[in-house]
């Protein structure tokens, strides 16, 4: 049932590609909800052919992982309540620490912080791929207090999940899996099939009469999902 409470736009930063060590003070909500995000989605072929050979049938190589791209709004003008310009700083903290989360070189990794982006039914997980910083109002002595952060970010998938997936020939992927603090069931469907929007198969076979209260402890299973009707 929709409540009618404004959510909003949670990036949230981790050390590992299991999304399972938060970086420290690593969440992020948006000051405005994005009027739009893209997700595009990329298939590889191959189309090399002998010398000589007429025009050939191009050969599936890989599905790539998605991209996610959308734009964060800053505002120290006071346009937005709560949001002034009080420190005499601008928004030059505010997306410092958005950095911090996004961007930032994660030493137990040696790369960049994994990112998940959750919204409404959205449930993004990835690295950032490019970001850039369009500055747009100025106080008078030239500190920046409005800008548009652009993202754009690649989206990852645990190697056991790729594996799963890959195996054209295992007979069985079915999965169970105990429910811990803070899991929600569209983000353990995400976590073993790679998208959010097959949850309600998922609680259908497992008889949830309400999945938005799982209990920690409880066991979830995760059949191959070409079986669920």
């Amino acid at each position: 049932m929709n409540t009618g409470e404004l959510k909003k736009l949670k990036v949230t930063g981790y050390k590992d590609d299991k999304f399972t060590k938060k970086v420290g003070d690593g969440e992020f909500n948006t000051l405005l909800n994005p009027e739009k995000y893209t997700l595009k989605y990329k298939v590889e072929y191959t189309e090399a052919q002998g010398q000589g050979t007429s025009a050939t049938q191009p050969k599936f190589v890989r599905s790539l992982p998605e991209d996610f791209e959308t734009d964060f709004l800053f505002d120290r003008t006071g346009v937005i309540q709560g949001q002034d310009n009080s420190s005499g700083d601008g928004i030059i903290d505010d997306i410092q620490n958005f950095k911090k989360i996004v961007f930032d070189y994660s030493g137990d990794e040696h790369k960049p912080n994994y990112i998940m982006i959750g919204w409404g039914t959205l449930l993004f997980k990835g690295t950032l791929l490019e970001m850039s910083i369009e500055f747009k109002l100025f106080s008078p002595d030239g500190t920046p207090l409005r800008a548009v952060v652009k993202t754009k970010f690649k989206g990852s998938i645990e190697d056991d999940l790729r594996v799963a997936k890959e195996n054209n020939n295992s007979p069985d992927l079915t999965h169970i899996r105990t429910v811990k603090e803070g899991d929600t069931l569209p983000l353990m469907t995400f976590n073993i099939y790679g998208d959010s929007k097959y949850y309600l198969q998922v609680a259908a076979v497992n008889n949830l009469s309400n999945f938005r209260k799982l209990k920690v402890g409880q066991d979830i299973k995760f059949p191959p999902i070409e079986k669920v009707s």
